[in-house]
């Protein structure tokens, strides 16, 4: 199944180097299982969305590596693709871009149909083939309902989708400069959440751990906070929470992180993930 990442340093601009390629579970790893695709979003300067996405695996896709490399953003979003809806295109590639926000998803919906109906002037917005980018549409309509606010959007519309199209889950993460959304629901798939302070004066700045035996600096995280939204736990550190399910996690541009079980009841059509599939969270 895909796996995701966002990270956000709120006011401050950050290389995801780390995560993306270095870390001992970073998202090029993670792509040798789920080959059919890898993206990033980020922000350039002035606030402007920009996608980097192919219909390659990122450990072999140089522009992935590029990008990871040099990219500098307040918000990032990352993607790496296990295709279950729609073929391997670039359209069909995550992050997808949508009135300024960007935005990826894990997981599987049905009955695309009633989705586009509910969706109306809406379903423009919509290039691919995937469940992904219409559940993205529907954000974006329901956010647009409720003035801008991007946590209630995704509430509103997860909900919808819950309580009448079968689900597998809905978990994504969307970015905005210097701000980011995760949801995790319901609890088939996992979601992490790792609040990672800035470390001033002496002592181990920019340190990483890797594992229970070894760490790594990154200098470029140096005297610099920032938050990490990942399916899996990316290195050794201690700090990884797992979300619950219906959990919606909203981080602000000054780095505080609120939280609240915005969809305590499950979907009305679970569809259930295969016992052995190494992806389910028990």
């Amino acid at each position: 199944m895909c796996r995701l990442f966002g990270l956000t340093a709120g006011q401050a601009r950050v290389k995801a180097t780390f995560w993306l390629l270095d870390a001992p579970d970073s998202l090029r790893v993670q792509s040798h299982r789920n080959v059919d695709g890898a993206g990033l979003g980020f922000f350039g300067a002035a606030g402007e969305p920009v996608l980097d996405k192919q219909p390659e695996p990122a450990f072999r896709d140089r522009e992935f590596i590029r990008e990871a490399r040099q990219a500098e953003s307040s918000s990032f979003v990352a993607h790496v693709r296990w295709a279950t809806a729609g073929g391997r295109t670039v359209e069909n590639t995550h992050p997808f871009v949508m009135d300024g926000r960007v935005m990826a998803h894990n997981g599987g919906l049905g009955d695309l149909a009633r989705l586009e109906a509910e969706l109306g002037r809406y379903a423009r917005l919509v290039l691919g083939d995937t469940d992904s980018e219409r559940y993205f549409a529907l954000i974006t309509k329901e956010t647009d309902a409720r003035g801008g606010d991007v946590g209630a959007g995704i509430t509103a519309a997860a909900s919808w989708i819950a309580e009448r199209l079968p689900v597998s889950a809905l978990n994504t993460i969307v970015a905005t400069p210097g701000e980011l959304w995760a949801l995790r629901y319901p609890g088939q798939h996992a979601l992490h959440v790792l609040e990672r302070p800035a470390v001033p004066g002496p002592g181990e700045p920019g340190l990483h751990v890797r594992s229970a035996t070894s760490s790594v600096h990154v200098p470029g995280l140096d005297r610099t906070a920032s938050v990490v939204i990942a399916s899996e736990q990316l290195d050794g550190e201690s700090g990884w929470r797992m979300l619950a399910p219906g959990e919606l996690v909203h981080v602000r541009p000054d780095l505080s992180v609120h939280s609240q079980i915005a969809i305590p009841q499950p979907p009305a059509h679970l569809v259930p993930l295969p016992a052995d599939n190494p992806n389910i969270d028990t």
